[in-house]
């Protein structure tokens, strides 16, 4: 048998609605690959700023002068930076304030650092509902081009007295072929999206620890600027 199937030759050869089928796979596949390197690229700079952000915070410096380092910068802080920030920022004020109670002053940096870990967490998460739709329905999809390009073929094959495997061979592999672009556009969805889930999940529970352990900092400042008063 010398007949080559092509891909090009068999896209062509499709029907209309298989092409559609197919070009919104390819579309779908391309959107999943721009959307697994650009949270490639974040949530690799995340975990290096928290790294980098712990080994700093973490070797004695003082809290005041990096609290005023970290917030006048101009391109804003991100992750454990922004919880620091945020988290400091709210205990120094309420420490200026006359009444300075402990718990209270607790309460209004522990909510702080609170609403900058939920914003941390969104911008970590971003895209990543994406990745799974395209990997649950994408399959699907290619699966309804492969019914309709099949249901095509015997058809065509009906009106056909004398039918052979070479007049339905073509028919049934450009029916197959969207499945297997469907396929091709799940399959790296679904891996990504399992690897940055868990990715995110570690982020957010090292930004939690770190929460919980600047919180009993600020608890223990707390209780001796007021011994202190």
């Amino acid at each position: 048998m010398n007949a080559e199937i092509s891909f090009i030759g068999l896209f062509l050869q499709a029907s209309l609605l298989v092409k559609f089928v197919m070009l919104t796979l390819l579309t779908l596949s391309i959107v999943s690959w721009g959307v697994i390197l650009q949270r490639r690229r974040v949530l690799g700079e995340a975990r290096r700023n928290a790294a980098k952000f712990e080994e700093k915070f973490w070797s004695g410096v003082d809290l005041n002068k990096f609290y005023q380092e970290l917030s006048a910068r101009q391109d804003g802080n991100a992750g454990m930076e922004s919880m620091f920030v945020s988290g400091f920022k709210e205990y120094a004020r309420l420490n200026k304030t006359s009444h300075r109670v402990p718990e209270a002053i607790m309460d209004g940096s522990y909510r702080a650092m609170r609403i900058s870990l939920s914003k941390e967490l969104e911008k970590m998460e971003t895209h990543l509902p994406l990745l799974a739709t395209i990997g649950s329905t994408s399959p699907y999809i290619g699966l309804f081009g492969t019914v309709w390009g099949i249901m095509n073929a015997f058809i065509a094959l009906g009106a056909v007295q004398n039918a052979t495997l070479a007049m339905v061979a073509p028919g049934i592999a450009e029916a197959l072929i969207a499945t297997a672009m469907g396929l091709f556009a799940a399959i790296p969805a679904v891996i990504a999206y399992n690897r940055f889930s868990t990715q995110v999940e570690k982020l957010e529970m090292a930004y939690a620890n770190f929460m919980e352990e600047f919180s009993s900092i600020l608890h223990r400042q707390a209780y001796s600027d007021r011994t202190e008063a």
